[in-house]
């Protein structure tokens, strides 16, 4: 193959690429988000600097329900987000997410940054209740669940709006054939073109549990804040890198040394 040729392709393998340019438009994306209390240490501890804790201790356990995904399908996604500040900007950190489709997980990771494993989310309505549950290696790891649609938030969208426009942060690793990381940054995303199509807020419950390779219980829950059922259809840009840490190691190292 010619030069040109490869470098117009969008990702690995060259004879079938596992997925295909951006940027990309999701419809009728649903989430269900549950904000609860955990320990503020476990959360120092789980943002890497320079991201700094906000005041009040809490983690967002989301669902996500994504039946018309271009070039990824259909799929459902789950995972923990933690919000922080990043040099005074309010931000999430994207701390661990579970998917069951292969596409978004390749992309997820090369492109952004985005923490992804292969694991079985489930998002759907049981009689009275939105239901999330979250299995990893044939065992229930998250469940999570809220009374439908008990409350239609007022207004016109501009609350969920800004929850959804909100600056995502990413922390990208990918090692070089040495075995090093060649990649080590914080990356930064910024949902674009949104249209909330319906948002409630009701009573909810979260429940964890440890497993080693999908330590979602690794934030326990004290308290649990609220609720949040959304509907929307958005697209997800490329991003940009906020921090770099290949470069702030070789800012800092000795005169006449290598940073390794």
């Amino acid at each position: 193959m010619r030069r040109e040729d490869l470098l117009k392709l969008p990702s690995m393998p060259a004879s079938g690429p596992s997925y295909p340019a951006g940027p990309y438009r999701f419809v009728d994306r649903e989430f269900l988000v549950i904000t609860y209390e955990t320990d503020p240490e476990l959360i120092r501890a789980g943002l890497p600097e320079p991201l700094e804790p906000i005041a009040q201790p809490i983690v967002h356990y989301e669902w996500i329900k994504m039946p018309d995904s271009s070039g990824f399908g259909s799929y459902t996604e789950s995972g923990l987000v933690i919000p922080a500040r990043l040099h005074g900007e309010e931000v999430n950190f994207v701390c661990q997410m579970y998917l069951d489709d292969d596409p978004p997980i390749a992309a997820g990771r090369e492109i952004w940054g985005f923490p992804k494993k292969y694991a079985h989310p489930k998002l759907e309505i049981v009689k009275d209740t939105l239901t999330g549950t979250l299995e990893y290696a044939g065992q229930l790891v998250a469940m999570g669940t809220m009374g439908y649609k008990h409350e239609s938030m007022a207004g016109n969208g501009d609350i969920t709006r800004a929850t959804l426009s909100k600056t995502q942060v990413n922390l990208k690793m990918i090692p070089g054939v040495d075995g090093h990381l060649e990649v080590c940054q914080l990356v930064a995303i910024n949902l674009t073109d949104i249209v909330v199509k319906g948002s409630w807020i009701g009573p909810g419950r979260l429940h964890l549990v440890p497993h080693v390779n999908a330590p979602v219980a690794d934030f326990p829950v004290k308290r649990v804040v609220g609720a949040h059922h959304f509907l929307a259809d958005l697209t997800l840009p490329f991003g940009r890198v906020v921090h770099d840490y290949n470069k702030e190691a070789a800012a800092v190292a000795p005169t006449g040394l290598a940073a390794e």
